[in-house]
């Protein structure tokens, strides 16, 4: 006989949240995960004594964790999931006929909370995964990304907009300045000034940069740096800095931070892998007093070899191809310290090779930073077997870990205002991530072992059977 289903609201019923959430649930397997009870006395000092009551400091990054695992970061969309979803109500710890906070009360908390609030978080979570022995720290992969800020670049203005626009004022008023002399029209022919964060800044997020990749369209964004332990892909560090900085500006600050998340619990990094990106002279000298081993291929200007010269170590001098010397000459300061080596105007002069050796110039001129021999240390470590596996080590851990972050953890953009609040959501966003490594690990482990239990049953049957 065909079944009918006829719905009518009860008046009462008996619910448990418990009940309905099933044990492989990811909510459930985080509340029974982490710990926030020290947040308690870390936002202790943001409040008062009298007053109503604030959302609770737990439930509050209970919620922003939501929103980046559902790679929602939006604060209206997060409560609005919320209240549809008994696995989330379960996690927060509210049941279902009790009302949410405000979206609202997540962007107010968001900016009352310092980012040593989000750090002392992120340092837990890195905590319980160096306690079940997930990393080692002993090599790091460091990669950037473009994370998109929340202005357009129709917000763009030149930063002497206002004045010009103080200056006509002036001229409707008073033609003559000051000094009785005419204020001068701008030329209608003039130029206009070429786009840069130099000369231009967003109206809406003066702390965004515009910046472009190749083929991509120029936006205001923020640059995200991490690293990533490469022996079990969970990130040690993340934060945002300003998208017009080069990659190499920001390594030393990202050494910093990751030591800083591993020296109170005895890990200290051996190996960085990087791109090219991060190659400078600031960054080999940095590594060598830090004490670790880089493996970062250099720059495109970099030569290891000079074509047609051979350089004499014992005298400090080039000599070409014609047996003419280069002596050095002094010392140049552009983009740091470099060594100048010249020929004689007389030698390029009745040279047959002048024409493409020298060009116009009147005599050659070879330039080598002092940082040379670091350099060439670089150069042997890269290009070694050893150093070819590095690079195809950092491909492989660091990138697929930014993918992730950008497509399903809700790093494509951040939906605040300043460089401060935009640290705070990669924080979070890197947070989300390795909570995700965390409560997986446990599963996986078991899966290795049986593996490798299988493995060494099959092994002994061969070889009993042999």
């Amino acid at each position: 006989m065909k079944g009918k289903k006829h719905y009518q609201e009860k008046l009462f019923t008996n619910f448990q949240l418990s009940d309905r959430v099933p044990a492989e649930n990811i909510y459930r397997k985080l509340k029974e995960t982490l710990d926030l009870q020290f947040l308690y006395a870390a936002t202790a000092k943001y409040y008062g004594k009298d007053g109503q009551k604030s959302i609770d400091p737990i439930v509050f990054f209970k919620l922003l964790l939501v929103g980046y695992l559902e790679n929602q970061p939006s604060d209206r969309r997060i409560v609005n999931m919320a209240s549809m979803r008994l696995d989330i109500l379960y996690f927060i710890g509210y049941d279902i006929d009790e009302e949410l906070p405000w979206h609202s009360t997540l962007s107010r908390t968001r900016q009352l909370y310092d980012e040593d609030v989000f750090n002392q978080l992120f340092k837990k979570v890195l905590k319980q995964c160096i306690d079940k022995k997930m990393l080692t720290g002993k090599r790091q992969a460091v990669d950037s990304v473009y994370v998109k800020a929340n202005a357009a670049m129709d917000s763009v203005k030149d930063i002497l907009d206002d004045a010009l626009v103080f200056t006509c004022q002036l001229k409707e008023d008073d033609p003559k300045d000051a000094n009785d002399q005419p204020i001068p029209d701008v030329p209608s022919d003039a130029k206009p000034q070429k786009r840069s964060n130099a000369n231009r800044t967003s109206t809406t997020d003066p702390d965004s940069r515009m910046s472009v990749k190749p083929g991509k369209i120029t936006r205001l964004n923020y640059l995200g740096q991490l690293s990533v332990d490469t022996s079990s892909y969970i990130i040690t560090s993340i934060g945002a800095y300003h998208a017009d900085k080069k990659d190499c500006q920001c390594l030393d600050p990202v050494l910093e931070q990751i030591d800083n998340n591993l020296k109170e619990h005895g890990l200290a990094v051996e190996e960085i892998i990087a791109d090219t990106n991060y190659s400078s002279s600031t960054v080999l000298e940095s590594l060598i007093s830090r004490g670790i081993t880089g493996y970062i291929p250099n720059t495109g200007t970099y030569k290891p070899e000079r074509e047609g010269f051979v350089y004499d170590e014992e005298n400090d001098l080039y000599r070409c191809k014609q047996g003419k010397t280069l002596t050095f000459t002094g010392y140049r300061k552009r983009h740091g310290t470099s060594k100048i080596y010249s020929s004689k105007c007389s030698d390029c002069k009745i040279c047959p090779d002048r024409a493409i050796c020298v060009g116009k110039s009147r005599a050659k001129v070879i330039t080598n930073t002092l940082c040379k021999p670091l350099f060439d240390e670089m150069y042997q470590r890269v290009n070694s077997d050893y150093g070819k596996q590095m690079m195809i080590i950092r491909k492989s851990t660091v990138e697929p870990v930014i993918g992730n972050l950008i497509e399903y953890l809700g790093m494509r953009k951040v939906n605040t205002i300043g460089i401060k609040l935009a640290n705070k959501c990669l924080l979070m966003a890197g947070i989300a991530y390795n909570l995700k490594k965390l409560i997986k690990y446990g599963r996986k482990r078991l899966q290795n072992s049986i593996i490798s239990l299988l493995e060494r049953f099959i092994l002994s049957d061969y070889y009993l059977s042999t």
